[in-house]
């Protein structure tokens, strides 16, 4: 069961912020001012704003920790405090922690590099070698909160998030823990990550007009934004959360992954390993694709991942995808890579709870005029029950969870 969560995304600090701009159709996505970006090819991306450390953790730990991890804590204090979360000596041994991360403390590994050239060994600090790690931001979160179970760090590129979600589920499946806080967190909008993701041509280039670069499932798009941010989501047991009396948001039903095994960027042309993972995860629901009500699609908004999605979902679903709404919150956020599958369950239990659907802006001309692309704004639906969020990412990761109303 999910009950409680947490964000610090491009559209705000909190899932309440985060949601209120969906729904508006609000982009997140601006020019790239905190680094330089002369040169640069794309010069464009979706920044965490306005975040102050010292809102969340001492000056001592946002000294030593990356923004990757110091959003995921903000997220994990968020998600904490909503589910009423009490970590007392009884239930710490049973609290564990996952955080996936595509690219992790990225910008601390290369201030560290930079700071060898420039100074020498003795210019780097003594944590530098556990805060530059990948584990850096599940190791944060578990030191602050008192969690005294597993606390690990997972990696899958873009699907890193949601394959946190699922790990965390089957934790608490397989008798590990009682409760998980599971997430993800990247902070890549960084010169290294831009010239690298806009080399291999993945990336949008419309420079000149930002919030309009994200053209999810739109005939004209040209490729994803990159950027930044955390989610986080508490699981429980079932019966856990019927003892603490904890409020249950929504059922998390269903999870599967796969491996394209094809290429390190494309995603397999006829979508062989999306369709195993979104079948997996219905089969592990025990629903089938007729069962639907709503997707929100991976769609990053490049040539061949939104064509392989959009195939993949016509196969698994069938005609179903025809007669409910699929949109992509991208749109509006950018892809923050490990944040992004956790960021857009948040956004689908936000969906079965209201009814209402954040749309798929930017989408002017669909790809596939058939399907329900939630085009420039949101809109309303009733009896929703069954959600699917997808997360496909670069080395042929695919990642799929299933969520289903209470």
């Amino acid at each position: 069961m999910v009950t409680g969560y947490g964000a610090v995304t491009p559209l705000g600090h909190c899932v309440s912020e985060t949601w209120t701009a969906m729904l508006a159709g609000r982009s997140g996505i601006d020019t790239v001012d905190t680094i330089d970006v002369t040169g640069l090819g794309v010069r464009i991306g979706g920044q965490v704003r306005g975040f102050t450390p010292s809102r969340y953790m001492p000056t001592m730990v946002s000294r030593r920790t990356d923004p990757y991890a110091q959003y995921a804590l903000a997220a994990a204090l968020e998600a904490r405090e909503h589910a009423g979360l009490v970590v007392d000596d009884g239930l710490a041994p049973r609290v564990a922690v996952i955080i996936g991360s595509g690219y992790g403390p990225v910008g601390s590994i290369y201030r560290a590099a930079n700071t060898l050239r420039d100074k020498g060994p003795r210019g780097i600090g003594p944590f530098t070698q556990v805060t530059t790690a990948m584990d850096s931001a599940a190791c944060e979160i578990s030191m602050r909160l008192g969690t005294q179970g597993p606390s690990r760090a997972q990696s899958t590129a873009c699907a890193s998030g949601a394959d946190a979600v699922g790990a965390g589920m089957r934790m608490i499946s397989h008798g590990e823990a009682d409760i998980v806080l599971a997430g993800g967190a990247d902070a890549c909008v960084t010169t290294v990550d831009l010239a690298s993701s806009g080399n291999a041509g993945a990336l949008s280039r419309r420079n000149d007009d930002p919030t309009a670069a994200c053209r999810p499932f739109d005939t004209h798009r040209d490729g994803f934004v990159m950027s930044e941010g955390a989610a986080v989501v508490v699981l429980e047991a079932a019966e856990v959360a019927d003892r603490r009396g904890a409020t249950v948001l929504a059922e998390l039903a269903g999870y599967g992954a796969s491996s394209d095994a094809h290429h390190w960027t494309a995603p397999h042309p006829g979508g062989r390993g999306a369709c195993l993972a979104v079948e997996a995860a219905l089969r592990d629901a025990g629903i089938t694709g007729a069962d639907v009500d709503y997707v929100n699609a991976h769609g990053t908004g490049t040539m061949l991942n939104d064509a392989t999605e959009t195939a993949v979902l016509r196969k698994v679903l069938g005609d179903r995808v025809t007669r409910i709404p699929v949109s992509s919150t991208k749109s509006m956020t950018g892809h923050m890579i490990g944040a992004a599958g956790v960021v857009e369950l948040v956004a689908s239990i936000q969906v079965l709870r209201t009814g209402d659907v954040p749309p798929t802006i930017n989408c002017d001309e669909p790809i596939d005029p058939d399907i329900n692309f939630v085009p420039h704004r949101a809109q309303h639906h009733e009896r929703l029950r069954i959600a699917l969020s997808n997360s496909f990412g670069f080395g042929g990761h695919n990642a799929a969870l299933v969520v289903r109303a209470v």
